[in-house]
């Protein structure tokens, strides 16, 4: 009869809370597993703004403590990551129609005050009409406002945590779906089932993880059999992305006629990202996508404020995620609260952390807040330690990542600009690892278009449990964008190919 492996904590679902949960377990010495259905970050953790922020418009429900726990952890995830995570400034045109001038600031001075702001620079009062940030801008509006925020790869985010916990000795497991859990006395039994091996492997475990974000309740329910008084809520938001269309660096928040808030960043060096939508969703998380209602309803926004003009042919690419929110009751998708709730089962024997709700920014609060909640099964458990803990790739001197960009033109004096600036963000001071013994462009082997080179899939293949053109192309890295129709179909060829001759 086979040895079932024991392990302190599996951890079920592979997006940013997962992740950052397994990270944090491993590094306080626990065995842990941690299992995705599909691959990481394939759901709500790819799919968001991509931003690291307090959530500015929280504050009109009077979520003060969630702002400022957010507004904490983005100076801790700015120091830990500024590889992935970096400031941006956000031009608020005002609208009188809307809300009010001085409820905008007053707003705006909270949101530089409630956090503890070190590192990024507060807000400061626009005339668009004399501005640079408003020469975009229709004539109507002259007023304006400029705050800060961060920007964050969002997948490289969650992928960077397994990698960590990966490090610290955590099995990670993708395509491998929890397709079984029952208490067996003071521990779990636990299958799981690889969709493209049809691989079944079995561990016991102390304490058993949801964090399968919109699949929460399936979780629940279905695979372990138990129930519990908590519920999510799933709204549905969507993004558009289009060709930039204004010169700067800085991004663009307006307010729209139903007193939501659209964000219009900067993205992938000439294109813009425009989101999102909040819809109630009831259908399968897996099948999201944003509807036509939805992009018309973006474009709609961005017409209302700006001089150019999009069009539905203006629109490159779409996505669309589920955002499982903790439902409190709420009727207005916008006003549900972005926080999380814990609900720790211990009747019957194994205990079982199931997480509701949560947002990116959050995610190493959550898993630190989460270990804590199941400590006292753990005697040996060791201290906090992720909020000083770089993420793999950040851990520059002063978590200055300019003056790291720097090293890498010295280091690297063979590679263009462009080459230096997508490997420097991506991967950090692990640049070398990616390219290896490469002395020349040539050395990274074959090209496939703009900054893509065999050297680096076959990292990511190596290190970051990619398996698929996708998984390559749009979440470890965001070729897709880059690449011709052509050049991203003969990637793909040659990918299958490949990998078909070395199984």
């Amino acid at each position: 009869m086979t040895n079932i492996p024991t392990v302190d904590l599996f951890v079920i679902g592979g997006g940013i809370n997962g992740a950052g949960f397994a990270r944090d377990a491993a590094g306080r010495g626990l065995s842990v597993v941690l299992c995705e259905k599909d691959d990481l970050a394939e759901g709500t953790s790819s799919r968001s703004g991509k931003l690291v922020h307090g959530g500015l418009r929280y504050l009109e429900y009077y979520e003060f403590r969630l702002v400022r726990e957010a507004l904490i952890e983005r100076e801790i995830l700015m120091n830990n990551a500024p590889h992935i995570i970096w400031p941006m400034r956000f031009v608020l045109p005002h609208s009188p129609q809307d809300r009010p001038a001085w409820l905008v600031r007053l707003g705006l001075f909270l949101y530089d005050n409630l956090g503890g702001r070190k590192k990024l620079p507060g807000t400061r009062t626009l005339n668009l009409h004399r501005d640079p940030e408003g020469a975009s801008i229709k004539d109507a509006f002259k007023k304006g406002f400029e705050y800060s925020d961060c920007w964050v790869d969002d997948a490289r985010l969650v992928i960077l945590n397994a990698v960590d916990a990966g490090e610290r000795g955590a099995t990670v497991l993708t395509r491998s779906a929890c397709t079984s859990a029952r208490r067996e006395g003071d521990v779990w039994c636990v299958t799981t089932t690889n969709s493209v091996t049809g691989q079944i492997l079995e561990f016991k475990a102390k304490v058993l993880v949801n964090a399968a974000g919109p699949w929460v309740t399936d979780v629940v329910t279905r695979v372990a059999g138990s129930n519990s008084a908590r519920n999510v809520r799933l709204v549905k938001g969507s993004h558009i992305i289009v060709p930039k269309f204004w010169k700067g660096e800085h991004a663009y928040l307006v307010q729209n006629h139903d007193k939501r808030v659209i964000f219009i960043n900067p993205y992938e060096g000439d294109k813009a990202l425009i989101g999102t939508t909040d819809k109630p969703y009831e259908g399968h998380a897996e099948d999201v996508a944003a509807g036509e209602d939805e992009i018309l309803y973006l474009i709609d926004a961005v017409n209302r404020y700006f001089k150019e003009q999009l069009t539905r042919d203006d629109v490159l690419s779409t996505f669309s995620g589920v955002r499982p929110l903790f439902d409190d009751g709420k009727g207005n998708p916008s006003a549900v609260t972005r926080d999380y709730v814990f609900d720790l089962e211990e009747a019957g024997g194994a205990p079982m952390l199931n997480i509701f709700g949560g947002k990116i920014t959050t995610f190493r609060e959550l898993a630190e807040r989460g270990m804590h909640k199941i400590a006292k099964f753990f005697p040996d458990l060791g201290p906090d330690w992720t909020d000083a803990a770089p993420l793999p790739g950040g851990d520059m001197k002063d978590a200055d990542y300019d003056t790291f960009c720097g090293t890498l033109k010295i280091d690297f004096p063979w590679m263009s600009r462009g080459l230096r600036r997508h490997y420097g963000r991506l991967y950090g001071t692990r640049v070398a690892s990616v390219v290896g013994d490469a002395k020349s462009v040539d050395g990274l082997g074959r090209h496939f278009g703009g900054t893509l080179y065999e050297a680096e899939v076959n990292y990511l293949l190596a290190h970051e449990w990619a398996q698929t053109a996708e998984d390559i192309l749009w979440r470890r890295t965001k070729h897709r964008l880059h690449l011709s129709d052509a050049e991203q179909s003969a990637f793909t060829e040659w990918f299958d190919h490949t990998r078909s001759q070395a199984a």
